[in-house]
């Protein structure tokens, strides 16, 4: 369930999307944001709506430094590669931002401290002395990723402001154990300085309000959000000991943490927009325009509790609504790019020759905006030439070509009522759509009316009708081009490119970006010059999908050669297992070389030892029933389920399923449940039994679900 825009057209919109790191390259993980955040903004644009959408490069933090640092240059050089990269490759993709800027602008410098000055005024900014990382060789204090060491909470390895390794806790600083530096590799001590911390704790009541009844968006950032709200919130540190960044007021030696000056930056983008444009920044940011946030959905915390919570204590307007995408796999693996599931932007695609289009496309019908989405090269050529080619594209081209054969312009005819009713429906289905950033829906809906179209034609059979009356089969294309015209106008905002080429070919005047979904049933006029028409979508062979197939393959290759090696060497430089063995044994262990690549799942296969049905039988495994699903705090990982399984109270537990389900799509499941295992604690949780799950050794990880509805409490046996 989303929350719609709202449908007043007469206040300003600001569109924005979650700012692109500039240390690397643009990848399909980070369209999965840009795409359809361009796709509702031109669409808002068609029904007539005020909008302005920014973006702009985050550029500062411990990663930019660090990255430079590795390259031997400034991080404002490194800024400015990447910058300039992100910047064409929007273009390239039809992305126009109204603004794209940068963090490092001097509106950004200017905005940070104007809303940091007000917090301080305000008291919710407060000086407390804490312990640092500090390296004594290299003479620095260690901030987020120039320190590595022990999360405290779960022993994994972690760096020093978040466990990313083990149990994904935000860490804050001087909380990590037994410190090293990642410059030197020298091991860190604690020292006291003095920082600066936000009073988030002071908001979580506004916070509750503000999520449960003002803000709009996807569901899943609003409960994912709410799930931290109702626990302790915890003010957080927001200066770092770096060079590179906002200083904080006052003190030169700190600068604001990146989470601060990030968000901020949508304001400055703002302004630097408002002052090319002579309009006003502040009918978005201090008065009532709507302000509608696009992001990731692994940066909700941070756009719905820290930033709102940071605009209200500074007295400017907070968002209307937060839109936050669903992850996305790589050939139904897991994104990653060091093992080599990734799908590079320019590179893997543009460079290669594929349309922008094709892309925009898939991003948006594959599936929900909210749900997982799977980059699959076979998937892109089934969804391109069984929906853009066979359906939509086939019917422009027929439409098109038999009219400019036949009359070289727009025959004479007059809109007949069902084609009318058809093109109408569409548009406020699509709308409608739209309104609940619901992007598969609107395209699909579309894509329909594509389909009535081609039934439209070949019912008619105008090839036949051309012999026997002209002017019959002419009332037939008015028609069929009249559908064209109004198609054009409904995909633009997902296929601006191409819809683009097909706008001209219908002899259209103006722009088709700038057109409205009203013109749709303004009747064509009768006489006017038709282009010869090209094919806007062509089939996908399989040869080229294959190709593409093998560099993604080639590339996973090279990153397994690659960890190898340095497994490799990390082995060759510790003790051999054989030392200090006894002979004995060690011939025994060389008696059976094929075993030594054997995989570790095959290890643990042949280890398991076989059971007793008694031993089953002491197993209590049960169906249950999700009432409640919630993120656990500070975990990237866990959520707390509240679970139905035939007792008086609903159990609690505690599963590491966030990376899989998203809370609101276990509530209402029957789930199977390991009742009588010892209670245990997680991230300070409780947990009294086991969601059971099926993992495929991979990426697959899936809840064991009845394929029947049955009671709670039901035993497995």
């Amino acid at each position: 369930m989303e929350i719609k825009m709202s449908e007043s057209s007469d206040k300003p919109v600001l569109v924005t999307c979650g700012l692109p790191y500039a240390n690397g390259k643009a990848h399909v993980g980070h369209l999965r944001t840009y795409v359809p955040a361009d796709i509702f903004a031109r669409s808002l644009r068609k029904e007539g709506r005020d909008v302005t959408f920014v973006c702009g490069s985050d550029t500062h933090g411990t990663p930019i430094v660090v990255n430079a640092e590795e390259l031997g240059i400034t991080p404002k050089e490194l800024v400015e590669i990447y910058h300039r990269h992100f910047d064409e490759t929007f273009k390239q993709l039809g992305i126009y931002f109204d603004a794209f800027g940068t963090t490092d602008d001097p509106e950004n410098h200017n905005r940070t401290l104007d809303i940091v000055n007000r917090l301080i005024e305000k008291g919710y900014l407060y000086p407390k002395t804490i312990e640092i990382a500090y390296c004594p060789k290299c003479n620095r204090f260690l901030p987020d990723r120039y320190v590595e060491g022990s999360c405290p909470h779960c022993g994994e390895t972690a760096r020093g402001d978040e466990c990313d390794q083990g149990c994904g806790k935000h860490l804050e600083p001087g909380e990590l154990q037994n410190p090293v530096c990642t410059i030197c590799g020298g091991p860190a001590e604690y020292r006291h300085q003095e920082h600066f911390f936000f009073k988030l704790s002071e908001f979580r009541d506004y916070l509750m309000n503000y999520l449960s009844n003002d803000l709009g968006g996807t569901i899943n950032a609003r409960n994912y959000a709410l799930g931290w709200v109702k626990q302790e919130l915890t003010d957080w540190c927001i200066t770092r000991n770096l060079e590179w960044g906002v200083k904080f007021p006052g003190h030169d030696d700190l600068v604001v943490y990146v989470w601060v000056d990030a968000p901020i930056g949508y304001i400055a983008f703002t302004e630097e927009w408002a002052a090319q444009a002579g309009d006003s920044w502040e009918k978005f940011w201090k008065g009532d325009g709507e302000i509608v946030h696009f992001i990731g959905g692994d940066i909700t915390y941070h756009h719905c509790i820290f930033w709102p919570a940071m605009l209200k204590g500074a007295d400017y307007s907070v968002p209307t609504a937060v839109v936050a995408s669903g992850m996305v796999k790589i050939e139904d693996k897991k994104f990653s790019k060091t093992r080599g599931y990734v799908v590079w932007v320019g590179e893997d695609y543009l460079d290669h020759g594929f349309h922008p289009d094709l892309l925009r496309y898939y991003l948006a019908s594959y599936t929900s905006h909210t749900k997982e989405l799977n980059f699959s090269w076979r998937v892109l050529q089934e969804k391109i030439n069984s929906e853009l080619v066979a359906v939509f594209g086939n019917f422009l081209y027929r439409t098109m070509l038999f009219a400019f054969k036949n009359y070289g312009e727009v025959p004479e005819g007059e809109l007949e009522p069902e084609v009318s009713a058809q093109i109408e429906k569409t548009i406020e289905e699509v709308k409608a759509a739209m309104a609940e950033y619901e992007f598969k829906k609107a395209v699909d809906t579309a894509m329909t009316f594509a389909s009535f179209g081609n039934t439209y034609f070949q019912s008619h059979e105008p090839w036949a009708l051309i012999k026997e009356d002209r002017v019959a089969c002419g009332q037939v294309l008015y028609n069929c081009l009249q559908m064209a015209k109004a198609l054009s106008l409904i995909f633009e905002p997902v296929l601006p490119g191409r819809m683009e080429t097909a706008w001209e070919q219908l002899g259209q005047e103006g722009s088709v970006h700038e057109a409205k979904y009203e013109e749709a049933l303004v009747p064509l006029k009768a006489g006017t010059k038709l282009a010869k028409p090209e094919i806007l979508f062509t089939k996908l062979e399989d040869d080229r999908i294959g190709e593409m197939e093998e560099i993604a393959n080639q590339r996973v290759k090279a990153a397994d050669a690659k960890k190898a090696a340095a497994k490799g060497s990390a082995e060759a430089k510790a003790p051999k297992k054989s030392d200090g063995m006894p002979p004995a044994e060690e011939a025994k262990a060389a008696e059976k070389p094929e075993e030594a690549g054997k995989t570790k799942e095959a290890e643990e296969k042949e280890a398991l030892p076989l059971v007793e049905y008694e031993d089953f039988a002491k197993l209590d495994i049960r169906v249950g029933k999700v009432l409640l699903a919630e993120p656990v705090k500070k975990s990237k990982k866990l959520l707390r389920l509240e679970v139905d399984i035939g007792e008086e109270k609903p159990r609690q537990l505690v599963a590491g399923m966030s990376s899989y389900y998203a809370p609101e799509e276990l509530i209402g499941k029957h789930i199977v449940v390991l009742a009588n295992l010892k209670p245990a604690k997680l991230c300070g949780v409780e947990s009294n039994g086991m969601m059971l799950a099926a993992d495929d050794g991979g990426n697959i990880v899936a809840a064991l679900m009845p394929d029947k509805e049955i009671r709670p409490g039901s035993r497995i046996r």
